[in-house]
């Protein structure tokens, strides 16, 4: 049994994440996700929108994961202790160094392998947190303006 541990915030969940997700499971048997707590989130990206317990039921709903996990808030690495993971599965735009990775791994003598998955290819405009934020202002102040115009 191969396990495969799927990192990320997925605040808003989109199809970058589903491809994610599946591209994370072709490597093994369990797919195991780890939802970044929100300091994490905090700490590394920006304000989640969705909070933490929400972001895990929504992973948790997924046809394709077996199992998701609250990540820790003070060491990162504590949870892959726990689920010692065959394989890390990583997003082809995460900010995590595999070196770092490695390094951290072998100081816990875990021996899980690192892949770095490829980038989600399909045209699609909305196959990011940030570009759907984008979209959902830029949509709110064409309103605004409509509004505005209306009210002269």
């Amino acid at each position: 049994m191969v396990k495969i541990m799927a990192t990320g915030t997925f605040d808003i969940l989109h199809m970058g994440h589903i491809y994610y997700l599946k591209e994370a499971k072709k490597l093994g048997d369990t797919l195991i996700v780890i939802v970044a707590c929100d300091s994490t989130v905090r700490k590394m990206k920006h304000e989640p929108v969705t909070s933490e317990k929400m972001r895990l039921q929504l992973i948790k709903e997924l046809k394709i994961v077996d199992e998701a996990y609250l990540g820790k808030k003070d060491d990162i690495y504590k949870i892959v202790e726990e689920i010692k993971p065959d394989i890390i599965a990583l997003g082809y735009d995460q900010i995590h160094d595999e070196k770092v990775i490695r390094q951290n791994l072998e100081k816990r003598n875990i021996k899980a392998k690192i892949i770095r998955l490829s980038k989600y290819k399909k045209i699609e405009d909305l196959n990011g947190t940030r570009k759907i934020i984008s979209k959902i202002i830029s949509a709110y102040e064409f309103q605004k303006n409509i509004e505005k115009i209306e009210r002269k």
